[in-house]
């Protein structure tokens, strides 16, 4: 059985629980407490030298790390549902967009960031406005990329869920985390919601986690 190293809050862990339960892929979890350290630990970083979440450890024992080539290696073993279409027009779109989310929002709002402001600069992440600046700039791009086609499917592309849609529903819950207000992204909520009533999204949400925490630690 495949072994998901994560953690119920992390949003790259909560994209490849989405993609996992889409695929009907049976795992177990392994979970590192982010906010206590685990990751940095001499065991864990054995599996991911990086020293972050997720990470896929396979029946053969290799072991995948981040979250969007997880995601790629599931749709190439396990092509249904496929998240990533056929078309390749539609594809670059599907990448593009997950891109956008995984490159440019969260690499700027990630733990190891918050912490380095925080102790090396002196600069409180949500106090300084250092994250809704950096979220909102992005989400902002993604609302103006989508077409009518996504308020008639509910999906960012196409009739059925594809990476896209797998990386915004954890950004967004990342977001309210924060108190972010949302108002201005109609297109991206209406996605958000009909996702969040699927099945395979309800089952990878935090909340679900064996290790949710009601409270921030």
């Amino acid at each position: 059985m495949l072994t998901l190293y994560g953690y119920f809050r992390s949003s790259a862990a909560y994209r490849v629980r989405i993609g996992l339960h889409l695929k009907n892929i049976a795992y177990q979890d392994h979970f590192i407490h982010l906010a206590k350290g685990i990751q940095h630990n001499a065991s864990y970083q054995k599996i991911n030298p990086q020293q972050l979440i997720p990470s896929l450890e396979l029946e053969d024992g290799s072991v995948l790390t981040q979250s969007l080539a997880i995601l790629e290696y599931l749709d190439a073993v396990y092509p249904t549902p496929r998240l990533i279409p056929e078309d390749p027009m539609i594809a670059a779109k599907v990448r593009a967009f997950a891109l956008a989310i995984a490159c440019d929002i969260h690499p700027l709002n990630n733990l190891k960031v918050w912490q380095y402001l925080k102790n090396d600069l002196h600069v409180n992440a949500l106090e300084s406005g250092w994250y809704r600046h950096w979220l909102l700039n992005g989400l902002t791009a993604l609302e103006q990329s989508l077409s009518s086609q996504s308020q008639t499917t509910g999906f960012c592309f196409g009739e059925t869920p594809t990476m896209a849609d797998v990386l915004l529903v954890p950004q967004l819950y990342n977001a309210r985390r924060f108190k972010t207000n949302l108002d201005a992204f109609p297109k991206l909520l209406a996605i958000e919601q009909h996702c969040t009533s699927l099945p395979a999204f309800i089952k990878a949400s935090p909340a679900e986690q064996a290790d949710y925490e009601a409270e921030s630690n």
